[in-house]
């Protein structure tokens, strides 16, 4: 029976490829795009885990607090003072980088852009997991003498020196109408575009400098801190909930983000987005389907006579049945193969060409090429037994 179900086929090659095709696209697009899904997923779970390691993120809260607070701007809360105290009182809070957040005309020869300028302390580094190519980091000298020192990011120096190694170099930095020159103590090793920013377009000079001098300001912009280690990462955001619960007096003046509740959230919706767009891939795998079952009911009316013979010379329903069930799944285990080798060029392709990130998981493979499997058998099934069940007699007086 099976031998006869591949002639069949065989004989018309045209009519079968035309039939698989549904099937190739249907499991071509769903291995297709769930690869590109759990690609973009990863990266941006890499972006986040990038970040620096068991961090916490707190800013001041956009809007003003409650009128029984007291308190009109929420930002003038945040200050140095808070960020020391917070790390002096929190246990599971290993250090806190307050950071001050602007952009700086800065001028070097007959080169000035205007650059994203971050004040911070030598925490800075450690919390974000950021290291230097040349020179040093900000110390803590620097902070306490308020040094016109900067740290630039790898992007910045290549476009103010080119290939020249910059440490030493001095450059400008202007605000309004303020000046300063500023010498260049380091060049930051490429980290690219993060979730919170580039971090190689921008430049790091001490805090104290930028609050005093370029910026003016005794307001933080945001504060970084860093959990002891990951299993007390939830103790420590509990503490500084409760620090700054009891210091600022309302919660609405400061928004707490943890990198663990980054992550899953993150997590959570890249893998809803993923399942939406696997099962509106999975719509063409079931027209495929569809597809399979039309072309089985045209070929069991074409080949009444053919089945009324066969039953005539002594064939079972089970034979017929067989035969037909056969050829069905012939067709879509033939077509979710290719659409498995469609789908790995697709995702491959798509990698290349537009640079997305691609993650090819055997799982997803096995998962398609088995609801292939599963919707020819489905397709196959009502053809059958149509066929199984004509009665030779009429079958063969049918022209």
């Amino acid at each position: 029976m099976v031998r006869s179900a591949l002639w069949s086929l065989r004989t018309n090659k045209l009519r079968s490829f035309l039939s698989m095709l549904g099937i190739v696209i249907g499991v071509g697009a769903v291995v297709a795009v769930v690869s590109i899904g759990m690609g973009a997923r990863a990266e941006v779970l890499q972006s986040v885990s990038a970040l620096g390691s068991n961090l916490i993120i707190i800013n001041p809260a956009s809007v003003a607090a409650p009128a029984e607070t007291g308190v009109r701007d929420p930002s003038e809360l945040f200050t140095l003072r808070l960020a020391e105290q917070m790390e002096q009182r929190s246990s599971a809070i290993l250090r806190v980088a307050p950071q001050v957040q602007g952009v700086a005309l800065t001028i070097h020869g007959n080169r000035n852009l205007r650059i994203r300028t971050q004040a911070v302390t030598p925490a800075y580094q450690h919390v974000a997991n950021y290291r230097v190519q040349y020179g040093r980091f900000i110390h803590g000298m620097d902070v306490e003498q308020g040094a016109q020192v900067v740290a630039l990011g790898s992007r910045v120096a290549e476009v103010l020196f080119g290939a020249v190694n910059p440490v030493g170099q001095e450059i400008i930095l202007s605000v309004g109408d303020r000046r300063y020159r500023f010498e260049v103590i380091a060049v930051m090793e490429p980290k690219g575009q993060l979730m919170v920013g580039n971090y190689d377009t921008q430049l790091y000079i001490p805090i104290s400098t930028g609050m005093e001098r370029l910026f003016r300001t005794e307001r933080l912009s945001t504060m970084m801190a860093q959990a002891v280690s990951s299993d007390l990462a939830p103790t420590a955001v509990a503490q500084a909930e409760f620090f700054l619960y009891s210091r600022l007096g309302s919660t609405e003046n400061y928004r707490i983000t943890s990198q663990d509740e980054m992550l899953e959230t993150i997590g959570q919706v890249a893998h809803t987005l993923q399942l939406m767009l696997a099962a509106i891939a999975g719509i063409s795998l079931m027209v495929g389907g569809i597809g399979v079952m039309n072309i089985m009911l045209v070929s069991v009316t074409e080949r009444t006579q053919e089945i009324g013979t066969r039953k005539a010379l002594g064939a079972k329903q089970r034979d017929v049945l067989t035969q037909f069930m056969a050829e069905s799944i012939f067709l879509s285990v033939s077509g979710g193969l290719l659409g498995l080798g469609a789908g790995v060029l697709l995702s491959r392709g798509a990698s290349a060409i537009g640079g997305w990130p691609v993650e090819i998981s055997v799982m997803s493979l096995v998962v398609a090429f088995s609801f292939s499997a599963a919707v020819g058998l489905v397709a196959g099934v009502y053809p059958a037994l149509k066929a199984a069940k004509l009665d030779p007699v009429t079958a063969l007086s049918q022209e």
